[in-house]
């Protein structure tokens, strides 16, 4: 049985539906509003909502920017289809809305920022998954940023992705943000060495 919960989040005022078997479904979670305070949407982004849930992230950007800047994807089926209701009770339909485990069913596309609130109580190999693909899909200067309890563990493998990391305390939150620089990994070369003159 669903039921709607509304919010207005910069400026703009949404209503969504939830189910119980949904994260967050009584209220908007307070790690993904923490996460969209630190972020500025540019006219020209192409956003990735990584982890879509019920809609939150995706929605609101497709009503800043229109549905054609952005793609959400929820490898549960249930999510995804609760996003797709949702994109139509907000005046965005249109919106791409996809199963996919990660980034395995998108095909390919590149984006200029990936918003994502990766699984709390799970081991790591989700988030693994989540940076490393995000390096990949990534623009030239484009970002990933994720919200995050956990601190250590992000922090150092964003670094070691990515290069380096802006890491914003949001109470009880982490909101992280990692750019893409290179098109090669940092560190990647250098241990592709490491191993040849080990063999």
């Amino acid at each position: 049985m669903s039921e709607v919960i509304t919010g207005s989040i910069k400026g703009i005022e949404l209503a969504f539906r939830t189910h119980p078997r949904l994260f967050s479904p009584r209220a908007i979670d307070r790690g993904t509003l923490a996460m969209l305070d630190s972020v500025e949407f540019g006219p020209d982004e192409k956003v990735l909502d990584l982890g879509c849930g019920y809609g939150v992230v995706g929605i609101l950007v497709a009503r800043l920017l229109g549905p054609d800047r952005v793609i959400m994807i929820d490898s549960d089926p249930l999510a995804v289809e609760f996003a797709r209701i949702n994109a139509e009770l907000n005046g965005v339909g249109s919106v791409r809305v996809v199963v996919s485990d990660a980034y395995d069913s998108l095909g390919p596309c590149e984006f200029t920022a990936i918003l994502t609130n990766p699984p709390y109580h799970t081991d790591f190999a989700v988030a693994k998954r989540f940076i490393e693909g995000g390096f990949r899909r990534l623009t030239i200067g484009g970002r990933i940023v994720m919200v995050v309890k956990r601190r250590k563990w992000y922090e150092n493998k964003l670094r070691s992705v990515f290069g380096g990391v802006h890491v914003r305390d949001a109470g009880g939150y982490y909101v992280m943000t990692a750019e893409r620089r290179t098109e090669r990994r940092p560190g990647r070369r250098t241990k592709q060495r490491t191993e040849r003159s080990a063999t």
